[in-house]
């Protein structure tokens, strides 16, 4: 299977799954890129993955599968009218000869799903390039309990999440932990990537876990900067967590 990016918005991204002439979207926001895709590719669309319903994740569904009737695939717990095929979390599901294992992953919205098989994680915006998605719907702990499931994946796993943040979510990370070192080779290895117009994700798993503040909770450094933004020591992984976002979110 072969997956690229298709640029959406301003910074989204739709992913597509290619095999053999078919091809599989991921949060097809958008239809008009879509579209153009599939007439320059000559790819014939088998199949939608949806994450979350927020509407730069759902909103070219209904003019793609009216063009293109396929199996939409999406989370249970989020009523939608573009969703043909709700899952639930541990179910699995086959696309283009690939089986994917749905995770519930909530705390972005509270049915937000994720599509993982081995060496592949199809996040949406739970995880980002160095950042996490903003706490919407779900709580705090919902949202760390979601990241720690991602955590305990294999390091090696490509993270395809569905924004370009990557840089943006550094700057901050540099704020975070200003003497990781991990933090910086990374900041110049995506501004050289975005430079020259290369998309900054997938990233791998160990990349975030050196590099990405929400995934790094038992981190000295991270530790001492939930402090300084709390006022006193955080009482456990979940505080201190939840000090980082609040202070991502008040920027």
């Amino acid at each position: 299977m072969h997956i690229e990016p298709i640029p959406a918005f301003e910074d989204n991204y739709i992913w597509a799954l290619r095999r053999q002439g078919h091809v599989a979207l991921v949060d097809p926001g958008e239809a008009t890129p879509v579209l153009r895709f599939l007439a320059q590719s000559g790819d014939r669309l088998a199949a939608i993955l949806v994450t979350h319903r927020h509407g730069d994740h759902i909103g070219g569904i209904a003019e793609l599968v009216a063009q293109h009737p396929v199996p939409v695939y999406g989370p249970a717990l989020e009523a939608t009218d573009v969703v043909t095929r709700p899952l639930q979390d541990g179910d699995r599901v086959s696309v283009l000869g690939t089986d994917f294992e749905v995770l519930h992953l909530p705390g972005h919205t509270r049915g937000h799903i994720a599509y993982y098989r081995l060496g592949m994680l199809l996040c949406g915006d739970v995880l980002f390039g160095a950042g996490c998605g903003r706490v919407f719907e779900g709580t705090m702990e919902e949202m760390h309990a979601s990241l720690a499931h991602i955590a305990a994946l294999p390091t090696e796993t490509q993270i395809y999440c569905a924004h370009e943040y990557t840089q943006s979510c550094l700057r901050f990370a540099q704020q975070v932990e200003p003497d990781n070192a991990a933090i910086a080779e990374r900041s110049a290895a995506v501004a050289r990537l975005r430079a020259s117009g290369a998309p900054s994700v997938p990233s791998t798993l160990a990349a975030e876990l050196a590099t990405n503040p929400f995934l790094r909770w038992r981190s000295p450094g991270v530790i001492a900067a939930a402090t300084r933004w709390l006022g006193h020591p955080p009482a456990n992984d979940v505080e201190t967590f939840a000090a980082i976002r609040r202070w991502r979110d008040s920027l």
